[in-house]
């Protein structure tokens, strides 16, 4: 079936669907493939369960008027989404970088929700599936789609692009993100300007931190909107984050409800973009003060006397070092509670190493690592203790001694450190 007729039969449907236990009534389901699952076994069940239509590309699943065979499903999916959006001629701003992808976005999103009617990426569906997704999820009433793209190797920002054909972008940063992957810094900084060189390519609008000197020079000669402390098209003070990121622009200040300097980026970008599309400043400042961080990301939470810093939703060395330079600088009694970064390849041990050196030499009482990367490192200082496993640290650690502290938890998505707010 051509792309232009399968999408005349998307318009009628509900939504699109590739996880039959969320169908709703006229889902139209997408019979995706993974490693261990095979989503063509489930077309009948999802025609069952109320969907319009099932896609599938295996020939003995095709097996009612409802089932529309394909060539590749998941090429189906992608290309229909690109063809959406064609259709709907939306203005799209695409997000990408090494850290503050989620966050950054979500401000966007409740920025420029004040004057328009947005559609933003869910949670983090930022991948070759996640981005179709999220254009599909555009309607007709969708002023501004927002989608963030996340990548792990070379091609694939370039790839997600030319799904989603971005009018304006931008890049929170060039960090220590999946070096496994990337190969390193420089493949990281190659990587995530693919969107750059689309961009540019396509005599589009980029965003740009003009406190960053790598963005600035990438940018050159380009049509730019940037942001930062000074020289720029606007110009955002950052004031203090003792806890929460206070800063102020256009004679007004803000204060948000998102801890540690790191954020101040993520902030600006809202800010600036919002200006950029003519949200006034009142509305700018509203949104970002109501803001409240989510999903296991900079949450401040409250356990019986404790404050609990919960930042577990992923890590890597640029993240894990920003977030603990803002933790030593907080008051009162702290602990540390920090899990293994994936994703580092080679580097993994060294960047470890670096870390709990990092943090041993900060002003924090107490450092627990977890994890079979930080248990190899050497760690000799009687405030730190390391742990080969989760399991081992829930089975030692005297968790009764925790009054009036105020911990941080920071790890890896895999180490899934937010199990400690059950344990405490």
């Amino acid at each position: 079936m051509e792309i232009k007729a399968l999408h005349e039969l998307f318009l009628k449907c509900h939504s699109v669907c590739t996880d039959t236990r969320k169908i709703q009534k006229n889902d139209m389901f997408f019979a995706l493939k993974g490693d261990n699952f095979n989503g063509n076994t489930y077309a009948e069940n999802a025609l069952e369960k109320g969907a319009k239509y099932a896609i599938v590309d295996e020939t003995e699943f095709n097996t009612s008027t409802k089932t529309i065979l394909v060539n590749n499903v998941l090429e189906t999916l992608q290309k229909l989404a690109s063809f959406h959006r064609d259709y709907l001629k939306t203005p799209i701003i695409a997000l990408t970088g090494s850290n503050g992808k989620t966050t950054t976005k979500e401000l966007i999103n409740v920025v420029l929700s004040q004057k328009y009617k947005t559609t933003a990426t869910i949670g983090n569906l930022n991948n070759h599936i996640g981005v179709p997704l999220t254009l599909l999820s555009m309607t007709k009433n969708t002023e501004i789609g927002i989608v963030e793209m996340g990548a792990n190797h070379q091609k694939e920002i370039e790839f997600l692009c030319n799904i989603a054909k971005p009018d304006y972008g931008y890049i929170t940063n060039f960090g220590k993100a999946h070096l496994e992957g990337f190969g390193s810094v420089e493949g990281v900084i190659q990587g995530k300007s693919e969107m750059y060189d689309y961009l540019i390519s396509n005599d589009k609008t980029i965003f740009v931190n003009a406190n960053d000197s790598i963005q600035v020079e990438k940018t050159k000669n380009t049509k730019r909107f940037s942001f930062g402390n000074t020289n720029a098209d606007i110009n955002i003070d950052f004031k203090e984050a003792q806890p929460f990121v206070k800063c102020a622009f256009n004679n007004q200040e803000i204060e948000s409800k998102l801890i540690g300097e790191y954020n101040f980026n993520n902030i600006m970008a809202a800010i600036a973009i919002g200006t950029y599309f003519k949200v006034n400043s009142t509305s700018i400042k509203d949104a970002i003060e109501n803001y409240t961080p989510s999903n296991n990301r900079s949450q401040i939470i409250e356990k019986g006397t404790n404050k609990i810093i919960l930042d577990a939703y992923n890590a890597n060395p640029t993240s894990m070092r920003a977030a603990l330079e803002n933790f030593g600088k907080q008051a009162g009694d702290k602990i540390a509670i920090l899990g293994d970064m994936f994703e580092l390849g080679t580097e993994a041990k060294v960047e470890h190493q670096n870390i709990a050196d990092l943090a041993i030499s900060l002003d924090i009482n107490e450092i627990i690592f977890v994890g079979e990367n930080f248990y190899q490192s050497e760690i000799d200082s009687k405030k730190a203790k390391k742990y080969k496993s989760f399991s081992f640290f829930e089975k030692d650690f005297d968790f009764s001694k925790l009054k009036n502290k105020t911990l941080l938890i920071k790890g890896s998505r895999g180490m899934a450190l937010e199990r400690l707010l059950q344990v405490l």
